[in-house]
């Protein structure tokens, strides 16, 4: 792949249960089966080569499509056109109502039809299970191609020309056509009719999705957008969330920083849940905590799990994959899940608090919850000492973060909330102490006098994106003087051709160049907050050209240039988004007065 092929471009469609990435020539370029976490059956994004896709091409030449969105919805919609014939290709995954839940089946529905002319097109249905490291054998089998070999029973259901596109022979597109990627060996071929039903109930799902939410009234499409991308991010059967779709796509090009985000980080995770239930989204809320307190069961917490709660996520280099744009290395599993990261508990009491004290959520009362409560509290009072990874996650450099410190806090600090609302005043009075303590000692060795501004470690120098958060978790007000010359001094430092990197400082593989794209989301909250309204209005306008064509995001991009990098959709990244829009409507509605209905 070439670097001018290396592009972010991609849409995402799922339900709960899949997650596939379509490129504009409308090939699958990422598809793990039968989980988020499986090995892949398609990985065209890491491989052009080796990695396998699924596309439909004209006879002669190659050719992109225009994608859209058909609205509200992740149902991707790609017309194309060669001049004498005209044709669109819709990609899906079933997410059908039923009652209060729906059927979301281990299967995509892609469906193609005829616009002007009879279109001639060639079918390249070519699976590379397992990271491609087996050689499938596609057999023609009734109205179906059977995958022989792969890692997960897989069959592609042709509605017609089964021996045509086992054999990749040109087709004559005179009427629909209809493929059914599945697991289930006993899936019968999906017609066009039934296509259409599958199609118009999916349509109807996502949009009763859409209209549940409520919208800040500052960009509500882009964060229509992010929070249907964030539920296709989040499992049906485990609540497990995932940080992003796939693995190593890099942060920076031509290094070796390629992660595999295919996993449940309880950060991230208690995150989307946050940025939802501020747009009345908390069903997803809902079965993420339940998730929490199995592996808080399980035995001691860890930054990240498997998608069903797994401890081991052992990571391995797959070497036969060239990478994305040629960077490698290919990474699964992510050794981060050994890791002490101290922030954890306070991001999850964060969540916790949030969630138990909405009453539109319903999960057990709060009594049912406390010991897990009590737990988090005191291990954030263990760990508050103690020098941890961070949330960047570094490898070696175990230092005593400003950001660690300020999340055991908040831990304390809505401990103290939920155990006044239970009636445990014994260890509000208690916890309450510490809490008091660990502001204190955030606020009196987190900021620096000499730099002017809230340093990456205690008694520190550098700069660190993380505690634009500050003021969000309540540790101080953004319009705090020490606050006020942060920004002005990360403006200084942090800031690359208008975007925030997380930090400036050398890490484990030396210094970093890409700008971490949720950073430039929490600028422009903490923008807001401090009273920098229209600055912040404006400088959120400008990074949503950060976006794919899609209306995606990314985890990185590169600030010399704007391309998209890292992991891809970048869950985190949407969340950022949400929040910054919520915050500057929220804010911008009071300075205007509409505070009322009709205003």
């Amino acid at each position: 792949m070439s670097l001018a092929e290396a592009r972010l471009d991609q849409g995402a469609i799922g339900n709960g249960r899949v997650l596939a990435l379509i490129a504009p020539d409308s090939g699958y370029d990422w598809l793990c089966l039968p989980r988020f976490d499986s090995p892949s059956v398609f990985a065209r994004v890491l491989d052009r080569e080796r990695g396998g896709t699924f596309v439909v091409r004209p006879e002669r030449g190659p050719i992109d499509g225009a994608w859209s969105y058909v609205r509200n919805t992740n149902v991707l919609q790609g017309v194309f056109d060669t001049g004498d014939a005209r044709w669109e290709v819709i990609d899906f995954a079933p997410r059908i109502p039923r009652g209060s839940s729906h059927d979301t089946p281990t299967e995509l529905v892609r469906i193609v039809r005829p616009l002007r002319g009879t279109p001639r097109l060639k079918i390249e249905f070519d699976p590379r299970p397992d990271y491609a490291r087996t050689e499938p054998v596609l057999v023609e089998s009734g109205d179906g191609i059977v995958v022989q070999g792969s890692h997960v029973p897989l069959r592609l259901l042709c509605s017609a020309h089964v021996a045509k596109v086992c054999s990749r022979q040109p087709i004559t597109l005179d009427g629909p056509l209809v493929f059914t990627l599945t697991t289930d060996p006993l899936r019968a071929v999906v017609r066009p009719a039934e296509a259409t039903f599958l199609l118009d109930e999916t349509v109807a799902g996502w949009r009763n999705f859409a209209r549940t939410l409520a919208l800040p009234g500052f960009h509500d499409q882009a964060v229509l957008r992010s929070a249907l991308c964030l539920a296709l991010h989040a499992s049906v059967d485990t609540g497990a969330i995932i940080a992003a779709a796939t693995t190593s796509i890099p942060e920076a090009l031509g290094t070796p920083r390629t992660w595999d985000y295919r996993y449940c980080w309880l950060r991230d995770a208690a995150f989307v849940v946050e940025a939802l239930r501020r747009v009345a989204q908390v069903a997803i809320g809902e079965r993420f905590v339940h998730f929490l307190r199995n592996v808080a069961d399980a035995g001691p917490l860890q930054p990240l799990y498997g998608l069903a709660g797994e401890r081991e996520v052992p990571e391995l280099v797959l070497p036969h994959l060239r990478g994305f744009a040629g960077t490698g290395p290919v990474r699964v599993g992510n050794a981060a899940a050994q890791q002490q990261q101290n922030d954890l508990h306070g991001e999850l009491l964060l969540c916790l608090d949030s969630l138990l004290n909405d009453p539109r959520v319903i999960l057990d009362d709060q009594e049912a919850w406390y010991p897990l409560v009590h737990r988090l509290v005191e291990e954030a009072i263990a760990l508050a000492p103690r020098a941890d990874t961070g949330i960047w996650e570094f490898r070696t450099l175990m230092r005593h973060y400003t950001f660690s410190l300020a999340m055991c806090w908040a831990a304390l600090d809505r401990g103290v909330a939920i155990a006044r609302r239970t009636g445990h005043q014994q260890d509000a009075e208690r916890w309450s102490s510490f809490a008091s303590l660990f502001r204190e000692r955030t606020l009196a060795r987190g900021y620096s006098e000499k730099h002017r501004c809230f340093t990456q470690a205690l008694d520190g120098e550098w700069p660190d994106a993380a505690n634009l958060l500050l003021p969000s978790i309540g540790l101080l007000d953004a319009r705090d003087p020490r606050f006020v010359s942060t920004l002005v001094e990360y403006e200084r430092r942090l800031m690359r051709d208008g975007l925030v990197l997380r930090y400036v400082n050398d890490d484990d593989l030396g210094p970093t160049t890409s700008a971490f794209t949720i950073c430039s989301f929490w600028w422009a909250e903490a923008l807001a907050l401090s009273g920098r309204l229209d600055e912040a209005s404006a400088y959120f306008e400008r990074l949503l050209k950060y976006s794919n064509p899609l209306g995606l995001f990314s985890e990185d991009v590169d600030p010399t240039n704007g391309k998209l990098l890292g992991n891809f959709p970048q869950a985190y990244t949407h969340v950022g988004l949400i929040h910054a829009a919520a915050t500057i409507g929220e804010l911008r509605a009071a300075r205007d007065g509409r505070v009322r209905a009709w205003s």
